[in-house]
């Protein structure tokens, strides 16, 4: 595949690439997918989408950082991938199979249930998700979620007062989280959460879909929230439904922005 169409969509500013490739084959080495997301050589995003076939759904997605680095699950593509193909879809990923519908101007997708158990994060060695024994600095006993990729939840006073920029990093790359971890910082205040969000692999970020689900249901299970929790983060809102037993459903606005060409093998 020389030379194809991509669509450039955002979910809440949280950018994506999207190239359908169901009927050509494509590869995405790791240099391919940091020279597209480049926003100064490349087209530009914070995540490569790649669209195949499935045996078990009806599209299957992949997911490429802006470091080149492939993850499980990504909330706000998941929107833009309805929103971009017109129709409810069943969304094979590596997190596992999610759904999503169209709802008026928005997209509602479940999200698959959230795991709690070490080995399903995954951590390095047995202990309690629900406070990991850990602290970095002012962030301590983070809950730890899965939602098709790792997060830590920190519950803070006021998130912006916590140097995020500076703390993501190496929270992310602790000796803890055998596969990296995404970094959410939050305040509550009734039914609204305020989260910032360091996305494993694509740093600081308006919007993360799995983050602010992941934060809801910490927020829920320790009982600091009542669902439906709207989640608040720079780049827009999202309303987060859960209960225990139940998949993690998130409905919010996807963006189509522009589409074009480019010939593949100018990325490497």
């Amino acid at each position: 595949m020389a030379k194809g169409e991509f669509h450039k969509m955002h979910g809440l500013g949280n950018d994506f690439v999207i190239i359908d490739a169901r009927a050509c084959q494509m590869e995405i080495p790791p240099a391919r997918a940091r020279a597209i997301a480049d926003r100064k050589i490349g087209i530009g995003c914070d995540q490569l989408i790649l669209l195949l076939t499935s045996k078990v759904a009806d599209v299957a997605m992949r997911i490429f950082n802006a470091d080149g680095s492939e993850v499980e699950a990504c909330g706000n593509a998941s929107r833009c991938v309805v929103a971009l193909l017109k129709r409810d879809l069943k969304i094979e990923t590596k997190g596992g199979i999610i759904s999503g519908q169209l709802s008026g101007n928005d997209v509602t997708v479940s999200m698959g249930e959230a795991k709690f158990d070490w080995q399903d994060i995954p951590l390095a060695f047995a202990m309690d998700s629900g406070a990991l024994p850990l602290a970095w600095e002012e962030l301590e006993s983070p809950m730890a979620v899965n939602m098709g990729n790792p997060h830590a939840v920190f519950f803070v006073h006021d998130t912006d007062a916590v140097d995020l920029a500076r703390l993501g990093p190496i929270i992310e790359h602790d000796a803890a989280f055998p596969e990296r971890v995404n970094v959410n910082v939050a305040s509550v205040d009734g039914y609204e959460i305020r989260l910032n969000v360091w996305e494993r692999g694509a740093g600081l970020t308006g919007a993360c879909g799995t983050g602010a689900c992941a934060t809801a249901v910490a927020a829920i299970r320790q009982g600091k929230a009542s669902s439906p929790v709207i989640v608040h983060q720079s780049g827009g809102s999202l309303t987060i439904a859960w209960a225990p037993g139940q998949p993690v459903i998130m409905t919010g606005s996807a963006t189509y922005v522009f589409s074009g060409q480019a010939n593949w093998d100018d990325f490497g």
